[in-house]
């Protein structure tokens, strides 16, 4: 495809990703609260950021961890991936999971996983194309 995939580091690209994150978590309120939360995240379990720019402007992000579990091994967990509605159907998001599935296997993972909410239809298609299975179920309480 060809799409230039960049690393978010610096504060103002976090922030400038935020419109794209907000479309799937839009519990969170602001730039800074996202901001706040990315910081603590990659302090405390090495999460990172990639993205998409089309016309200069960020149009599909993920954000992703590589961690040691006892259940599975060294793995890449991917905790969001998102393209904004009005720039899906193009491969944003499938360019992204090409990219972490090579970045998982060059830094020696066994595994790529993922959680996607049920509703997620066109997500799911995208996950089966690249030959994710569904191996479990995922349980939640609020508290």
């Amino acid at each position: 495809m060809g799409v230039a995939i960049r690393l978010g580091e610096s504060k103002a690209d976090i922030r400038r990703c935020f419109p794209v994150f907000k479309a799937l978590r839009p519990h969170i309120a602001s730039e800074d609260e996202f901001l706040e939360r990315v910081r603590r995240q990659q302090a405390q379990s090495g999460w990172r950021l990639i993205y998409i720019e089309d016309a200069g402007e960020p149009v599909a992000a993920s954000g992703f961890r590589i961690c040691e579990w006892l259940a599975w091994g060294k793995a890449l967990y991917v905790d969001d991936l998102i393209c904004l509605e009005s720039h899906r159907g193009r491969g944003f998001a499938e360019a992204l999971m090409i990219w972490m599935e090579e970045l998982a296997r060059s830094e020696g993972c066994g595994e790529v996983h993922l959680d996607s909410g049920t509703h997620r239809l066109d997500a799911h298609r995208l996950y089966h194309r690249r030959k994710l299975g569904i191996t479990s179920f995922h349980f939640q309480k609020t508290l």
